[in-house]
């Protein structure tokens, strides 16, 4: 390291708690070295202790802008005198809900503005919405640099957005290859789950909310109870995380008459070990930018299923596309690419080398934190 300052990077987020895109902002923040770069995480609406303790360096603050629900101006004040008493290199947002802050941003002439697009949300599938389209549009100018996750978001923000390509960064998520390839098990004895009563787990990671579409898995599990009884007597479900949706799906189950057999673990922090227990994968999204989730399962040497939406088929090795890739909307034919593994022990063998294989050769988090550090660094280019 040279005798530079260190580069002061304010990330911007709507609320700091369990999530995949926070999940991203901790591996990122824990990759990049701490005598370079130091960080501000401000966020709208709080952040969670529990999470944040994830962050593993201590160059990190945090601030929270209090916003209000509905329109809340007095925060665009909040932000200015924020960014006045920072003043970092970097003004880096996530996702729509903070795009209109970088107005702030230019307007305190931070050096570097980024805004990253990491996902739909059910209320604007593929990017669906007009008004939100135009609200891209009408604040592009205030941005140096948009990052996106996948082809299907960097279309979007060319056709739709009408971004210039040089405008434009395309930064895949990464995993940390050696954290999931761990063989530790987490205790799971406070969910029924022991060494002296045994049973195969199918499982998910995500916010229990709309858009993550737990519903498809639990109907495809009650089909797959249903249809193949016998076969199912081992297996269980497990929904790890939570959200707004969690009661919703809690009587879904109760209506199926499968409390017994879906498990609601609640957010964990043990992911890594938990993961140790699945013999398939399955992230059942209405729509995803690069799932974290689903590479951390990858990586772990778990089988994967996953719906046909967003970044899911860049994720996923070619040969599984036809298997392994379902519709959203289409509960039978996730039971039927599920009962795939439960009727072959081979078949998750092989299918788990080969995702583990996958993952280690294209999406290790050194080559996603080197982007980030390219684009972050560009700062002292204009210094």
């Amino acid at each position: 390291m040279s005798n530079q300052q260190p580069i002061h990077v304010a990330h911007l987020i709507w609320h700091f708690g369990t999530g995949g895109l926070e999940n991203g902002v901790v591996n990122l923040i824990n990759q990049l070295p701490a005598d370079e770069y130091i960080h501000s995480i401000i966020t709208l609406t709080g952040y969670q202790p529990e999470f944040a303790c994830r962050i593993n360096t201590n160059n990190v603050r945090f601030f929270c802008l209090d916003k209000k629900e509905g329109h809340d101006w007095v925060i665009l004040s909040r932000l200015n005198r924020l960014l006045k008493q920072l003043q970092p290199d970097v003004l880096h947002s996530r996702n729509l809900a903070t795009l209109e802050l970088q107005l702030v941003g230019w307007w305190r002439n931070i050096p570097l503005r980024l805004h990253g697009e990491h996902g739909w949300d059910s209320y604007d599938i593929g990017g669906s919405n007009k008004k939100y389209r135009l609200l891209r549009r009408l604040l592009k100018g205030f941005v140096h640099r948009f990052i996106c996750l996948s082809a299907e978001s960097e279309h979007y923000l060319k056709r739709h957005v009408r971004l210039k390509v040089d405008k434009i960064v395309r930064i895949c998520n990464g995993v940390d290859i050696a954290k999931f390839s761990q063989t530790q098990r987490a205790d799971l004895t406070a969910l029924g789950i022991t060494t002296d009563q045994p049973c195969l787990l199918i499982g998910t990671v995500g916010r229990l909310a709309q858009v993550k579409n737990q519903a498809l898995l639990i109907n495809a599990y009650a089909l797959l109870c249903q249809q193949h009884g016998a076969l199912m007597q081992r297996y269980k479900l497990l929904l790890v995380g939570d959200g707004p949706c969690r009661q919703q799906l809690e009587q879904l189950a109760a209506t199926l008459q499968l409390s017994a057999q879906i498990l609601f673990a609640g957010n964990r922090s043990d992911i890594a070990q938990l993961m140790q227990h699945l013999q398939v994968f399955v992230l059942p999204s209405l729509a995803e930018g690069i799932s974290n989730t689903l590479l951390e399962a990858m990586a772990s040497g778990i089988p994967v299923i996953a719906t046909a939406v967003g970044g899911n088929p860049e994720l996923l090795p070619e040969p599984l596309h036809s298997t392994n890739l379902v519709a959203s909307d289409n509960p039978q034919a996730l039971a039927q690419a599920l009962l795939r593994y439960i009727q072959s022990a081979e078949q998750r063998d092989a299918d788990s080398q080969l995702v583990k294989k996958h993952c280690q050769q294209h999406f290790s988090i050194a080559r996603m934190v080197e982007r980030y550090r390219t684009l972050y660094d560009m700062t002292r280019k204009q210094g």
